[in-house]
């Protein structure tokens, strides 16, 4: 005779729960990126304590004025509790919290674009934290801050993770990480760093419009930052290069990238309203480099790292504007991806090629989240 137990015993129940593997996040910046992510969690964190026995719980929400501390994690309705219950704060208040509430497990997420944020990496690992960021900052200040920031992650036996800082969700990072740790000899590495620019020449190379109206439409459909100069000058795709080029331990600087900026030098300067009104200017430009081209060629804007990659000193950090064969594998991308060609000694002129949707908020809270996930994986 068997006895069918619709419940679980609490002992079992509460053998399980120590069992599962806590983890507690602190998540500074919820913009667009910020906001996503927070819901992607909070959405999946039943079934990720199910499959993978780790509970996920988002303690802190911070931005540049208020936080939410939740002793028991933050629910679904996290805007409207913050918003009531937000608090102005300092870093240490949060990292006080997680302390008083013995807190283990803990990871800081950096999902703001602020320079003065990452200042705070230092003292996070010193007390405790892991770090996990979508903010490029932190990997292309100068040479002493990323070397220190990395001998104190190794001191303290914690991890820094950030994949999303040069294709948003692409493999990229930890592909180029295990071919230089397994001893591959990396010859270059170019591509199309920005969805953006990717998005705006694309349909430029396909369409007979004026560049104004593309780039209008660029960002009308939210492709560029709302003062399009922000990509048009090159240094992002200037950053993400030189974190590439640090993942092979070349010791550059960010003033050794070499960038086209592709806005004229009168409107460089202006305010971003002038500039919106003086996109006309740029028609002229970009019709005679277009018109210019060998036949079968488009344009894209590129970032190339070559040169004498044994040296650490001797890398060429190159951020233009070429014209390729339609046919090519950076002539053929369509829409707004990304595409990395990595080329190695093994592979010789067949590069390794990642390709996919390198821009969007929803791609890039995904990619955080994983680095999340793979970040929890190796916690005790």
């Amino acid at each position: 005779m068997s006895v069918l137990l619709k419940d679980k015993p609490k002992s079992l129940i509460d053998l399980e729960q120590i069992k599962k593997k806590k983890v507690n996040l602190a998540i500074f910046g919820h913009g667009n990126v910020g906001s996503i992510l927070i819901d992607q969690i909070i959405a999946s964190s039943e079934d990720i304590s199910k499959r993978r026995d780790i509970e996920l719980k988002i303690f802190a929400i911070a931005n540049s004025t208020s936080v939410l501390l939740e002793k028991n994690g933050a629910g679904s309705n996290w805007k409207e509790i913050k918003s009531r219950k937000g608090v102005s704060y300092a870093v240490n208040d949060v990292i006080a919290f997680a302390k008083a509430n013995n807190m283990e497990n803990l990871i800081a997420i950096d999902n703001t674009a602020n320079q003065s944020f990452v200042s705070n990496y230092k003292s996070l690992v010193e007390q405790g934290f892991s770090l996990v960021s979508s903010n490029k900052i932190g990997n292309t200040l100068d040479f002493n801050f990323y070397n220190e920031l990395r001998g104190l992650l190794s001191e303290n036996n914690k991890e820094y993770l950030y994949e999303t800082n040069v294709g948003a969700g692409l493999p990229l990072i930890d592909t180029i990480k295990l071919l230089h740790l397994s001893g591959e000899n990396i010859t270059r590495i170019k591509g199309i760093f920005s969805g953006s620019l990717s998005y705006l020449f694309n349909h430029f190379s396909e369409k007979e419009e004026p560049f104004s109206r593309i780039l209008q439409e660029a960002i009308n459909e939210g492709f560029t930052e709302p003062d399009p100069r922000e990509d048009l000058c090159g240094n992002d795709v200037g950053r993400k290069l030189l974190i590439l080029a640090r993942e092979l331990d070349l010791h550059n600087e960010f003033k050794d990238v070499q960038i086209e900026n592709l806005i004229p030098e009168n409107l460089q300067d202006v305010s971003g309203d002038e500039f919106l009104d003086n996109l006309i200017q740029l028609d002229s430009i970009y019709h005679n480099i277009k018109t210019n081209q060998k036949p079968d060629h488009v344009l894209r804007y590129v970032g190339d790292l070559h040169g004498d990659l044994s040296n650490n000193d001797g890398a060429i950090l190159e951020v233009k504007l070429v014209s390729v064969p339609k046919n090519s594998m950076l002539g053929q991308v369509k829409g707004s991806d990304s595409i990395f060609e990595i080329y190695t000694e093994s592979y010789g002129e067949n590069p390794i090629v990642i390709q996919g949707a390198g821009a969007g908020a929803a791609v890039t809270a995904r990619g955080v989240f994983g680095d999340i996930l793979r970040l929890s994986d190796k916690l005790n």
